[in-house]
């Protein structure tokens, strides 16, 4: 992908840095609303990128009518613009809030703590194209680390990082140019990066499956499960590759059961065919 000009860059911070000065001046609860409130309309007044949604979401569910399609689609944004009033606001939200709106969250940390505790630990990695954010995200969420991807400088860091018992969490690119892992997907075949699992099989890591979606104004975290790299596997590449197709088959089914928490307004549609060469 082409690299961004300054001047989009700063006119992406500027937008960012605007909407945050709104978002922190209301009270939350408004700020939610409003986010429901937007997406309704941009959806089914403004049609944002209504057409291709609903086309996405009849491929996956062939059964269900429009209207269902159309609640999903405004459901899915709708879900988008509250984490992003969430995540504007994260140094301002303690444990009081996080125990009135994560349902379980002390157990589900503790969870992931056990799984630390094993010695392998976990890297927070949030793939950013503009530098300007990336420095935001550094400021806004302190001590999690978000690193850059496609260098090797940083396959390295997170190797080194995992082997000191860091967390390492990776939102896996679901659609590379170059042929990798092929899963069966949403109805379709998907081409997915095995580098997140590959780390897993060289570090001896856990794989923790897990979504987090939104019900009655709080967030329920599902462990969907824990896969475990073998020891014993020869060829490292394709055991990579069987963590990955499970992983995303875990995946597949969960999005199919609560579909208004998957966005599907990606304009990198994930089922594009890959190039055979």
């Amino acid at each position: 992908m082409a690299k961004k000009s300054g001047f989009a860059v700063n006119v992406e911070y500027g937008a960012l840095r605007l909407a945050c000065g709104l978002v922190n001046a209301i009270p939350y609860p408004v700020a939610m609303w409003l986010a429901s409130v937007v997406a309704v309309f941009a959806v089914r007044v403004l049609r944002f990128k209504r057409a291709r949604t609903m086309e996405r979401i009849a491929s996956v569910f062939p059964e269900k009518n429009k209207s269902e399609r159309l609640h999903i689609a405004v459901r899915s944004l709708s879900n988008v613009l509250q984490t992003a009033v969430e995540m504007i606001r994260a140094p301002r939200l303690n444990r009081k809030w996080m125990d009135r709106h994560v349902v379980d969250g002390q157990m589900y940390k503790d969870r992931l703590q056990a799984y630390v505790d094993e010695g392998k630990g976990v890297v927070i990695m949030v793939p950013h194209r503009n530098p300007k954010i990336d420095a935001w995200m550094k400021r806004q969420y302190g001590a999690i680390e978000v690193l850059e991807r496609g260098s090797a400088k940083t396959l390295v860091e997170v190797k080194e990082k995992l082997e000191s018992g860091r967390a390492f969490a990776i939102l896996p690119d679901l659609r590379v140019p170059q042929r990798d892992v092929e899963v069966d997907f949403l109805g379709g075949k998907a081409n997915v990066s095995h580098a997140g699992a590959m780390f897993a099989v060289r570090c001896g890591s856990p794989i923790v499956v897990a979504v987090m979606r939104r019900e009655n104004g709080k967030h329920v975290f599902d462990h969907v499960g824990t896969l475990r790299p073998d020891p014993a596997a020869g060829d490292k590449k394709a055991e990579a590759a069987r963590l990955t197709r499970e992983a995303m088959r875990m995946l597949d089914e969960r999005i199919k059961a609560h579909p208004e928490h998957w966005y599907w307004y990606n304009k990198r549609w994930l089922l594009q065919p890959v190039d055979a060469k």
